[in-house]
Parts: C-alpha cells; sequence; structure tokens
C-alpha cells in the first residue's frame, strides 16, 4: 500500500475493554481518534455504541469500518429476528459479526478493513455474555475480562492481572474499568480526551460514566508577592 494513502486513513489508537463480573458485564472505552500515528483527528468519539435494545459493541481500529459494522450489524439482527419470528442469542450476534469482520478483511481493496471488537449483551433468560473479536474474525467467549487489540491493552492487561478478581461485583467492575481506562490514557499517547462506561444486566444496558479528560496548565514556580 501507498505511505501516503496508508497515512491518510483514519485509525484508533485506543483502549476498548470489557468485564465479565457476577452480575453482568462492563464494557467501556477512551474517545481518542488519531490519524495516521502522531495527529489525533477527534477528541470525542464514542468508541462503544448501543446496537439495539440488547446488546453493545466496541471497536478499535479504522474508525470508517468500525462505523460500517455499527450500522450493518443491527440491521442484519433484524432482519435475522424477523426471518426466524425470534431474537438472536448474543453467541449467535457475536458469531454474525465474527462472519462479516472476516469476510471485509478478505476483500480485496486498497485499504483494507482492520477493526478488532468487543461485543456484549443479555439474553432473553437474562444471562449475559461478552465475546472478543480479532481483526481476521476470530471469535471467543470472555470468561474474565479483554482489552482486543486497542494500542491501550498492555496497560489494561497488567492492571487486570493484579485487580481482577473472579465474582466481582457491577460496581466493583465499573470501578476496575474507570482505573484502567486512566492507567491506559495516562501512558498510551493514542488513548485519552475522556472515557465511557457501559453495564450490561438482566435488567438492561446502562451508560453510568461519561467523562472528559482536560489540560490542566499549572506554573511550576508560583509568582511570589
Amino acid at each position: 500500500m501507498d505511505a501516503e494513502i496508508k497515512n491518510s486513513i483514519l485509525k484508533t489508537g485506543t483502549t476498548i475493554l470489557g468485564i465479565v463480573c457476577k452480575d453482568g458485564v462492563v464494557m467501556a472505552s477512551d474517545r481518542q481518534v488519531t490519524l495516521g500515528s502522531s495527529i489525533v483527528g477527534k477528541k470525542n468519539f464514542v468508541k462503544t455504541r448501543q446496537l439495539n435494545d440488547y446488546s453493545l459493541m466496541s471497536i478499535a481500529g479504522q474508525a470508517s469500518d468500525g462505523q460500517r459494522l455499527w450500522k450493518i450489524i443491527p440491521a442484519e439482527l433484524k432482519l435475522k429476528e424477523l426471518r426466524s419470528k425470534s431474537r438472536p442469542t448474543i453467541k449467535q450476534a457475536a458469531n454474525l459479526l465474527a462472519s462479516v469482520s472476516f469476510s471485509n478483511i478478505r476483500q480485496h481493496s486498497m485499504i483494507p478493513s482492520i477493526v478488532g471488537s468487543l461485543f456484549g449483551g443479555f439474553n432473553e433468560d437474562g444471562s449475559t455474555e461478552l465475546y472478543t473479536i480479532g481483526i481476521d474474525g476470530t471469535i471467543d467467549k470472555v470468561d474474565d475480562y479483554d482489552a482486543n487489540v486497542g494500542s491501550g491493552m498492555q496497560y489494561v492487561y497488567g492492571l487486570f492481572e493484579r485487580q481482577y478478581k473472579k465474582g466481582l461485583s457491577i460496581k466493583e467492575g465499573v470501578e476496575l474499568a474507570k482505573e484502567a481506562l486512566k492507567s491506559s490514557t495516562q501512558r498510551d499517547t493514542a488513548s485519552g480526551y475522556g472515557f465511557d462506561i457501559f453495564t450490561i444486566t438482566k435488567d438492561g444496558i446502562k451508560k453510568v460514566v461519561e467523562q472528559t479528560i482536560e489540560p490542566d496548565y499549572k506554573d511550576d514556580k508560583p509568582d511570589k508577592k
């Protein structure tokens, strides 16, 4: 691929994460979008979106391809529901996303699709599930936590390895997500400017945290009077 075209692609150097709790799932992401590897393109891009009444999807990769998936997947799920006269399970929905991701990256294109994602939701019986889908369409069910392919994942994984415990409550999961996002946005140059945290339980999907990170300039040596 020509270097000029490659550098012009709108990409997300990203932190996305999902945490499995005893009473549901927590999903979260930062807001920064980078152009190439050195320019901040957007400061308020919400990377975790609710697709329908029962599912959430977070993206890491090319923003344009992620936005396309946000449009395609809920439409396909609705068609599937109308045809089968029953709501797809979260596993079925995640497999659909994995299949589309698999097909996208294998299409001949000057600019290939590169999107990793986290997909979570609740089933009709109230059970919740979280899946991670790789940029190549691989799919795995998450039993503890995941940060997919975002540039901030090493900082998130390092913290989770020390602080995650099986059987976390949703409230504890939200606090852990906050700490993980703060860690990645402090050290990962491609993550920042705020974050959004969602919960998934048998009662539905809620956005529980919405924060903006703003620079605060201080004098190192205040003037003495």
